[in-house]
C-alpha cells in the first residue's frame, strides 16, 4: 500500500496515573494505573490513520516489551509502520498525570527515539507520499532531513513543533509549508524569531489579540500556512490568502492528553480526503481533537472515520469565520518542486 500520509516521529509508551488532584511538591496522593501506546508521532500517525488516511508511521523502540505493544497496536488497528530497534536504547516512555477536571502534566524519556537516524527514513515512501507530518519529539537531525527530503520530491510538508525545544533550529522552518503550534509553541517561534520586533511575548498578549493581529504575527514566521491550535476557541488558520477561525466543538471533556495530536492526524486525513483544502482539512482536525478528548488515553482514544462523520451530522459548530479564501494548496511540477527546494535552503 502506497501511504498518502508519512508521520517520522517518536512512539513512547504512556505510563498514566489518574488522580482527583496534581499532588503538591513533596505530597503523596493515591491513584489509578493504566498504560497504552504514546508518542505525538505516533498518536498522530493513529490519528490519522483511524480518521482514513493511508498512512504510514516511520519511528524507532528498543528491544523491550513496550516495542512489541507497540508493533500489537499497530497490527491491530491496520496502520502501517516502520519500525527501527535500537538495541542499546529502552523504547521511550511517558509519566502521565491526569486530574479529575481532564488536565494533564506529563514527563517524557525519549529513549529509542533521541536515536531515530537519517538512515531509518523510509525514503521511496516519502517521496512518494503527499504530505509528510513530523514533530519534535525525536532526533532533530533526522527530523530535518525528512524535511529536506520530502521537500525536494514535492511533498507537502507539516511541523507540529511539539514539545518546543531548546534546541530547536528555527532554520528548519525553510522547509515546512504547514506549521501547525499551539498557544505556548506559537509564542515561543515569535519570540526566537523576534516577530515584529517581539522577544517577550507571553500567552496572557496572545489571548488579548485580534484574529487579524495574530495573522500579522504569522506571517512573520516565513511559512505559507500556520495554524495556531487555541483550545477549546478552535484554531486560527493564516494563509497568504487571509485568516479564518474555526471554532472548537463543545464535548464533555474526560481526558486532554493527546488533543493536540488527534487534531494533527485529523487535519492530515482532512487534507488527504479534501485535496489540499486548508480550512476544510482544519474544521476536520478539530472534530477530531473534540472526540479524543470525550475518551482516555492518547492513541486509543483516537476516533474512528465513521465517529467522525457521526459526529459532523450531529452538530453545527466548527464552520470556519473570516477572510481565508477556501483555496486547495496545488499539486507542485517538477519545475515548481526544484525552485521551491531551492528557496528554501
Amino acid at each position: 500500500m502506497k501511504p498518502d500520509v508519512v508521520v517520522v516521529g517518536s512512539y513512547v509508551q504512556d505510563l498514566t496515573w489518574d488522580c482527583a488532584a496534581f499532588p503538591r511538591p513533596g505530597e503523596t496522593v493515591i491513584g489509578m494505573f493504566r498504560t497504552g501506546p504514546g508518542g505525538k508521532g505516533s498518536n498522530q500517525a493513529v490519528a490519522a490513520g483511524r480518521a482514513g488516511a493511508r498512512t504510514l508511521f516511520i519511528g524507532a523502540v528498543g528491544c523491550d516489551a513496550f516495542a512489541g505493544e507497540a508493533k500489537r497496536y499497530y497490527e491491530d488497528n491496520g496502520i502501517a509502520a516502520r519500525w527501527v530497534e535500537k538495541r542499546n536504547r529502552a523504547t521511550g516512555t511517558a509519566a502521565i498525570l491526569v486530574s479529575e477536571s481532564g488536565q494533564n502534566e506529563i514527563i517524557v524519556a525519549l529513549g529509542a527515539n533521541a536515536a531515530l537516524a537519517c538512515a531509518d527514513l523510509d525514503r521511496k515512501a516519502i517521496a512518494g507520499a503527499k504530505l509528510l507530518v513530523v514533530q519534535l519529539e525525536s532526533n532533530l537531525a533526522t527530523t530535518a532531513a525528512a524535511l529536506c527530503l520530502a521537500q525536494k520530491a514535492g511533498v507537502t510538508t507539516l511541523l507540529n513543533p511539539a514539545p518546543m525545544r531548546r534546541d530547536f533550529d528555527v532554520r528548519m522552518l525553510r522547509h515546512v509549508d504547514i506549521l501547525v503550534p499551539n498557544e505556548s509553541e506559537f509564542v515561543a517561534l515569535v519570540n526566537r524569531l523576534r516577530v515584529d520586533g517581539r522577544t517577550d511575548f507571553s500567552e496572557t498578549e496572545l489571548t488579548a489579540l485580534t484574529p487579524a493581529e495574530i495573522h500579522r504575527l504569522c506571517r512573520g514566521l516565513g511559512v505559507e500556512t500556520v495554524i495556531v491550535t487555541l483550545g477549546h476557541r478552535g484554531c486560527l488558520v493564516s494563509q497568504p490568502s487571509g485568516v479564518a477561525i474555526v471554532p472548537a466543538h463543545r464535548v464533555d471533556v474526560v481526558d486532554t492528553t493527546g488533543a493536540g495530536d488527534a487534531f494533527v492526524g485529523g487535519f492530515a486525513a482532512g487534507w488527504v480526503r479534501d485535496g489540499g483544502e486548508v480550512v476544510a482539512a482544519a474544521a476536520h482536525g478539530n472534530a477530531v481533537a473534540a472526540l479524543s478528548v470525550t475518551k482516555r488515553g492518547t492513541a486509543p482514544s483516537m476516533p474512528w472515520a465513521r465517529e467522525v462523520a457521526a459526529f459532523l451530522k450531529t452538530t453545527a459548530s466548527g464552520q470556519p469565520i473570516g477572510g481565508a479564501k477556501r483555496t486547495k494548496r496545488p499539486q507542485k511540477s517538477v519545475d515548481a518542486r526544484k525552485r521551491a527546494g531551492a528557496k528554501k535552503t
